[in-house]
């Protein structure tokens, strides 16, 4: 049986879910409804320890918590390009764009690409934007 098709009990710790929690909760996401998790759950995901799982999500369109994943993509790359990649590895962040832009769909090659220009001009970083899902709702390129 696979993650997908079990049911989804809840996190053992919601502040701190394993990727296995996540990944079974975002092919179930009614089971634990956003609005129930903590406050600014998507910045508390959106770290090193659950970004794999996040992108892999985000690459699956089948996943119906794809476009939460994405926000939370959004949330990892505005937070490493603004440290200067004290929060994140540069590295690791490099290797998922290029992976988006390799293997992704649209959705994944505009993160990819917006992320390539908040990397060359963090200088475009609105909160709204990278934060709070606007990129993801509009799904619009930066210039």
């Amino acid at each position: 049986m696979s993650v997908q098709e079990s049911t989804f009990h809840g996190f053992a710790n919601p502040v701190d879910p394993t990727p296995a929690e996540l990944r079974a909760w975002a092919f179930q996401p009614d089971s634990v409804p956003l609005a129930s998790m903590p406050p600014d759950w998507d910045l508390l995901v959106s770290g090193d320890r659950l970004v794999l799982t996040l992108f892999d999500l985000a690459m699956d369109p089948t996943c119906p918590a794809r476009r939460f994943a994405l926000h939370c993509l959004y949330i990892y790359a505005a937070d490493g390009i603004r440290t200067k990649f004290r929060a994140h590895p540069k590295r690791r962040f490099r290797k998922l764009v290029e992976q988006a832009e390799r293997d992704g769909d649209e959705l994944m090659r505009i993160w990819a690409h917006n992320g390539r220009v908040l990397l060359a001009r963090p200088d475009l970083f609105v909160y709204r934007d990278w934060c709070e899902g606007g990129l993801v709702r509009e799904n619009r390129r930066l210039g």
